[in-house]
């Protein structure tokens, strides 16, 4: 057990929040889990296939008209919002929505994209990128891996919006200095490509947006991450090769890169974790441990009371 989840369970016990879960009545997993979260006071828990809410058509209505109003412009019609609340994935994202949760934790039976459908429709701040990480922990250091999840070939702009919004997760959650390496397979112009460039000039807008932010890029994993390594090829980065979080050029690296760390490297992941929404709902990956469920949960908790 990290250091980091007994501190994410131990912050999370202080505040009494209201957490949704979802897929009970599919997945063995998320009801042991929620008797754990019941026990050690991390959380109150909905298990929402199986709770009063589910079953109850006054609620549904209600939540289903609002449904309506907010994506009415996007032509969703009453008579389908009125099927969709009927899927617990819109009914508990709607909610979370209406403050009847204080957040929903999701998905360890089911693909993303379905869990982010109704997170993306309802819960997205106007005019801002969503990207989604996963915390990676050990005994000794905790990492934030980004965009995982969401966001298959991010520009300059989506990718700056990850490292910044990532540094800000990292800081508020972990409550350590952010140290970001944004990510490629070339290290301060030892080759040149299209993708290069993005990770350059991503690099150099969030230095203009915080300018006191520790980061840097484009470089390699091993420079990021090796002190020896970063000394040989990039003895003036301000990283000195202890970055703690990684923002992946796109999603193909981020998925693979994280699913890496936690097969070989035994690194517990938590995730992944949803950034840039109004309210917290977070997904599960489908290879979640009953522990990864628990301190997904913890994390929501956390994220809720910000």
């Amino acid at each position: 057990m990290s250091n980091f989840y007994k501190k994410i369970i131990s912050k999370a016990q202080n505040l009494n929040k209201k957490i949704i879960l979802l897929e009970s009545d599919v997945d063995q997993r998320v009801e042991q889990a929620a008797q754990e979260i019941e026990n050690n006071s991390i959380a109150k828990i909905i298990l929402l296939e199986k709770s009063e809410y589910f079953t109850d058509s006054k609620l549904k209505n209600e939540l289903a008209t609002q449904l309506f109003e907010l994506r009415k412009e996007k032509g969703l019609t009453l008579q389908e919002a009125q099927k969709l609340i009927n899927d617990p994935f819109y009914l508990g994202t709607m909610m979370v929505k209406q403050g009847l949760a204080d957040g929903l934790v999701g998905g360890s039976a089911s693909p993303t994209p379905r869990f982010l459908k109704p997170t993306l429709q309802i819960l997205r701040i106007k005019n801002k990128y969503a990207s989604a990480f996963f915390f990676m922990s050990n005994e000794q250091k905790t990492f934030i891996f980004a965009d995982c999840a969401i966001n298959p070939d991010p520009d300059v702009q989506q990718l700056a919006d990850i490292a910044l919004d990532s540094a800000n997760s990292f800081l508020n959650l972990v409550q350590e200095t952010p140290k970001v390496a944004m990510l490629s397979y070339s290290t301060k112009g030892s080759s040149t490509s299209e993708s290069i460039t993005k990770v350059q000039q991503a690099t150099d807008l969030v230095k203009q947006r915080n300018p006191n932010l520790l980061i840097d890029g484009e470089i390699q994993l091993d420079a990021a991450l090796l002190p020896d390594t970063a000394q040989l090829k990039c003895p003036n980065s301000p990283l000195k090769g202890d970055a703690n979080i990684l923002i992946f050029p796109d999603l193909n690296a981020g998925n693979i890169g994280y699913k890496l760390a936690k097969i070989f490297g035994n690194l517990s992941a938590f995730g992944p974790i949803v950034q840039g929404l109004q309210k917290p709902v977070n997904d599960l990956s489908r290879s979640s441990s009953i522990q990864d469920i628990v301190g997904v949960v913890a994390i929501t908790a956390i994220q809720s009371s910000k």
